[in-house]
């Protein structure tokens, strides 16, 4: 068992980073850490699961856009995490508290799966992401809802109602989001109240 950060940026100290790494075949999230290693092929870095998040458990998905710089191995901590240390995922940390989402019932992901060493996005890394998402799906057996996190994985809407999947959009929780567009960034952790709410 295992006690639960209060506090963001947890990962930032390499003792948890550790720890997180000792759990990664533990039963609720050894599915996914297999998924992750069959997209690791050459050099392609691509963060595993959190651990501490619900993990096959889950039943509300949260897919982010494409993993940033903190979720490399290396000069970060290897995992897609609301733990990482860097502001986005302070902000999720806390927006997922604000909105009362448990970390049991939750699980993050990004459309677009592997971190190249720039932020920026192609279509065809989209395209590749998306061919993903259904060998995702299908380990996660409860999840009824997914929510897209800012404006790039909003392209996946359509793919994922296709599939009877509850959908709701939101904002992304960066810093460029709250620089530019203040008042849609303070209503993140409302819209994703709203996830929790729906009929399973």
């Amino acid at each position: 068992m295992h006690t639960l950060p209060t506090n963001p940026r947890s990962l930032a100290c390499p003792n948890q980073v550790a720890h997180r790494i000792s759990l990664l075949n533990a039963p609720h999230v050894l599915p996914l850490t297999e998924f992750t290693n069959s997209l690791r092929k050459g050099d392609v870095d691509v963060p595993y699961f959190d651990p501490f998040d619900g993990g096959i458990n889950a039943c509300i998905l949260f897919l982010f856009e494409k993993p940033g710089p903190m979720t490399a191995t290396g000069r970060g901590s290897g995992f897609i995490s609301r733990d990482n240390d860097d502001p986005t995922a302070e902000a999720t940390f806390r927006f997922m508290k604000q909105a009362g989402i448990e970390r049991q019932q939750s699980i993050i992901w990004n459309v677009m799966p592997s971190w190249n060493g720039s932020i920026r996005t192609t279509a065809l890394e989209l395209r590749h992401g998306l061919e993903h998402l259904d060998g995702l799906l299908a380990l996660l057996k409860c999840v009824r809802t997914c929510v897209l996190v800012g404006a790039k994985a909003q392209r996946a809407h359509d793919y994922l109602s296709e599939r009877g999947l509850k959908v709701v959009v939101s904002a992304h929780p960066s810093m460029r989001v709250k620089a530019r567009w203040r008042l849609r960034w303070e209503e993140i952790p409302a819209v994703w109240a709203k996830a929790k709410r729906l009929p399973s």
